[in-house]
């Protein structure tokens, strides 16, 4: 392991099992709800993908707009927020309780099956064994429950956001961070101190992220005894029977709602944007990106199921779509400050593909979650491989603009 303190064993969640039964005895396979599982999954997916972008959205506002700011690049708050959300999701064992269904515990693997010590006995001879065992099947589990499916990788993955990082890392290096957010031009540097500001940004981020993430952990461990006392689990039989179905209904409304709010947007006829499409706020700050949010939740999600089990110490669909979604964000902020190209509508457009596709598609919260999972080695190789990967993609298509032209002003007001 990486670190021998924190969240145990919280590896990806971008995966998807079957519906756990409601009595051991039962087999989830067979169950009636089963056949639903996915339209309950996906219909969290959605829905929780669009509070996490705009959590992110909002909290960027809150925490990087105000005077004399200490933190000047953006995506430092929601990455941390995500990874202690999902820190506690991870470490909790409250919530969804192990009586959800047994049954759903993964098989003994080859070792167990060739005779190894029973759990009984286990727990006589290495009671810190048998607990980590117990919550390593504990979060198996979970990771069969849809609405813990959809906090984990749908809200957290979504409020988090990988592309944002590199994009800082890079506008940070090409001495353009500051300039992103104020009005004034930044002051010439020397590469010395690119190179230093590039260091900051990625020791903050990764440094805060994993804080957060075990930060997460001793919240729910702490607060565990609470939820005993006050039975603050989650009953399943409410969870799948209300829960589930109305998210079917709030995950398709709201998108349906943003994709409306974007083709009618509230301040569309306001006096300050008559004369003047650029004063038109929603669609660029918030519409355009719940749009395109599920979408890129989505695509992570299934190619996270079909791409991390092919290397089983190697989160390698993580890695796809953190680089995928890097590239995508890069070639988004090209077209929207080349110069004296395209109109308002289309800045807004691609202010929505970065902030909700590319948001969503990519993660930071899975990212700290696997880093802290993996064997020392394998989590430095993987670390290095995602921030080099996407620093080197954003090198490649943000680096031909600015340094032949140079970024031009955007379009939109965002």
């Amino acid at each position: 392991m990486m670190m021998t303190t924190g969240p145990s064993n919280t590896t990806s969640t971008e995966g998807y099992g079957g519906r756990p039964p409601d009595s051991p005895d039962r087999n989830h396979k067979n169950h009636p709800q089963s056949r639903f599982s996915e339209l309950y999954t996906i219909s969290y997916l959605i829905f929780f993908s669009l509070l996490g972008t705009l959590a992110r959205l909002g909290l960027q506002a809150l925490t990087s707009n105000y005077p004399q700011s200490p933190i000047i690049f953006p995506s430092l708050w929601p990455n941390f927020a995500g990874c202690v959300v999902m820190g506690f999701l991870a470490e909790d064992r409250m919530l969804f309780p192990p009586y959800w269904g047994k049954a759903a515990v993964p098989k003994k693997d080859d070792d167990e099956e060739a005779g190894s010590i029973p759990a009984e006995t286990e727990t006589e001879i290495d009671p810190a064994a048998a607990a980590a065992r117990k919550r390593k099947a504990h979060l198996a589990l979970k990771k069969t429950i849809p609405l813990y499916i959809g906090l984990a990788t749908g809200f957290c993955g979504s409020f988090t956001s990988f592309s944002s990082f590199i994009r800082d890392i890079f506008l940070a290096l090409s001495n353009d961070l500051s300039a992103s957010h104020n009005t004034s031009s930044p002051a010439s540097r020397n590469g010395g101190y690119s190179f230093l500001a590039v260091l900051s940004v990625c020791i903050a981020t990764i440094s805060l992220s994993l804080s957060g993430l075990f930060l997460g952990a001793h919240l729910a461990i702490a607060l565990s005894l609470l939820f005993a006392r006050f039975g603050l689990a989650l009953p399943y039989r409410f969870t799948s029977r209300v829960l589930d179905r109305l998210a079917v209904l709030l995950g398709f409304g709201c998108w349906l709602g943003a994709v409306f709010l974007s083709i009618w947007p509230p301040d569309q006829h306001t006096p300050s944007v008559l004369n003047d499409l650029a004063g038109e706020r929603w669609r660029g700050s918030a519409t355009f990106a719940l749009v395109f949010a599920p979408l890129g939740c989505l695509l992570r999600f299934y190619a996270s199921a079909h791409l991390n089990g092919r290397l089983p110490s190697f989160p390698l669909g993580t890695l796809v779509v953190n680089l995928f979604g890097t590239a995508v964000l890069g070639m988004a902020w090209d077209l929207e400050h080349v110069p004296a190209l395209g109109g308002v509508v289309g800045c807004q457009v691609l202010q929505g593909v970065a902030d909700g596709f590319c948001g969503c598609l990519t993660t930071v919260s899975t990212w700290a979650a696997e880093l802290a999972a993996l064997r020392r080695r394998t989590a430095y190789v993987y670390g290095g491989a995602s921030v080099g990967g996407g620093l080197t993609i954003l090198v490649v298509v943000m680096g031909s603009l600015r340094w032949t032209e140079g970024f031009g002003e955007v379009k939109c007001v965002h």
